[in-house]
């Protein structure tokens, strides 16, 4: 089955047509046909595309928003690229959100669209451009082609009421449906799926902690295949300290600094949102790369860094107490990924656990997969690049294959 994935970003839209083919008990085998990225959608556009592992193709185009970028995608699709026109047999759409109502992935209808409008004030950003990409597609591709949405927020249902409830007033839980909804999901669900993999065990017999780590951060804590605890609760405001996000804070600063600077609380989730984190902290930049590079000299960009690999360092050491031991710690995301020194800073001092690096792994272990960890370790840690558009053509190859 070949299976086209839509990734919207709130200016951006990651497509991958992907292959799906059963692989007997082992389960489906998956191949990447081509994929591309729509960039800075609405302002300067621009499209990059490739077959299959070659180069990518750049050029501009004038996209205004997600719908036509979605119908460039289908165009290109529809005439070939190379000469080679490329068939599909259904689509898969990344959506934030899924709120209280989509606890999995689902076949799409107009019932499910009428919903995910519903759901886009709980991720204002994101769920207004994933909607009018699955409106472009349906309208394009007619209702004969079958489409799935996949959940970033699905994986994390499996959070215990315990770990997921937060400590207010019982029945404002109820009337709001608030709770640790997490986000990420695909991502942390591929960790654990590559993780099996790698080290070939069965999913449920998987207990890893996952470092998802770019502009935007969280962490997972996965017993037998499944989430357990996360870091970003009710928005991806919380948890860990992100590029322009602040993570974990006492609630009543909001409150203290709505009046001492004479604020909104709109304007203080913003500050929050937008002006904090890495940035925040350095008063430079949201970019590791730039920060790690000013820390030898610049005390707020060193201490932007401290913060952010000591507030991950504290997740792991509790998410170690969650599940009483780890199988594994993985790292993804661009900083987890790419960046060696922030790896061993959030590994520093956890000889404890049995959680140690290699220095010659780690540092050659750039934007590769592979282990990072003495073979001897107790806690190994590893990179995973994260392919979340594998996650959502393998939840729509199954659904779809369910529905005949």
């Amino acid at each position: 089955m070949k299976v086209l994935v839509f990734n919207c970003g709130s200016s951006t839209l990651k497509f991958q047509l992907v292959e799906v083919s059963p692989l007997g008990a082992a389960g489906p085998k998956t191949r990447s046909l081509a994929r591309g990225l729509v960039d800075r959608i609405g302002e300067n556009a621009t499209c990059s595309f490739a077959r299959g592992g070659g180069e990518p193709h750049r050029e501009p185009v004038a996209i205004d928003d997600h719908e036509q970028a979605v119908e460039e995608v289908l165009g290109w699709l529809a005439r070939g690229w190379d000469g080679a026109q490329m068939e599909l047999d259904a689509v898969g759409h990344r959506v934030v959100h899924g709120g209280d109502r989509f606890r999995t992935s689902v076949l799409i209808d107009d019932e499910v669209v009428a919903a995910l409008d519903e759901l886009s004030a709980l991720a204002p950003l994101h769920n207004p451009a994933c909607v009018s990409a699955i409106r472009a597609a349906r309208e394009t591709l007619g209702a004969s082609m079958p489409m799935v949405a996949a959940f970033d927020t699905s994986f994390h249902h499996t959070v215990p009421d315990h770990a997921a409830t937060y400590a207010i007033p019982y029945e404002l839980v109820l009337r709001h449906k608030i709770r640790r909804y997490g986000f990420h999901g695909l991502a942390h669900r591929y960790l654990a799926l590559r993780y099996a993999e790698l080290t070939q065990r069965p999913e449920d017999e998987v207990d890893i902690i996952t470092l998802h780590l770019g502009n935007g951060c969280s962490a997972t804590a996965i017993r037998g295949g499944r989430s357990v605890e996360t870091s970003m609760g009710f928005t991806p405001l919380e948890g860990l300290v992100m590029g322009t996000r602040s993570g974990d804070l006492d609630p009543a600063i909001i409150g203290f600094l709505s009046r001492k600077e004479r604020l909104s609380v709109a304007e203080v989730e913003a500050l929050l949102n937008e002006r904090s984190g890495l940035l925040g902290v350095s008063g430079r930049s949201k970019d590791m790369r730039e920060l790690l590079q000013r820390a030898p000299s610049d005390a707020r960009s060193r201490l932007a860094v401290e913060i952010f690999c000591h507030r991950a360092r504290k997740y792991v050491g509790a998410y170690l107490a969650v599940l009483g031991g780890a199988n594994a710690l993985i790292f993804s995301g661009g900083i987890g990924e790419n960046s060696p020194e922030v790896r061993a800073q959030i590994c520093a001092g956890m000889d404890w656990c049995g959680l140690r690096l290699d220095p010659e792994l780690n540092q050659s272990r750039i934007g590769t997969e592979g282990l990072i960890s003495p073979a001897t370790a107790k806690l190994p840690a590893y990179v995973i690049p994260v392919d979340e558009e594998r996650v959502i053509a393998l939840e729509t190859e199954r659904l779809v294959v369910e529905s005949r």
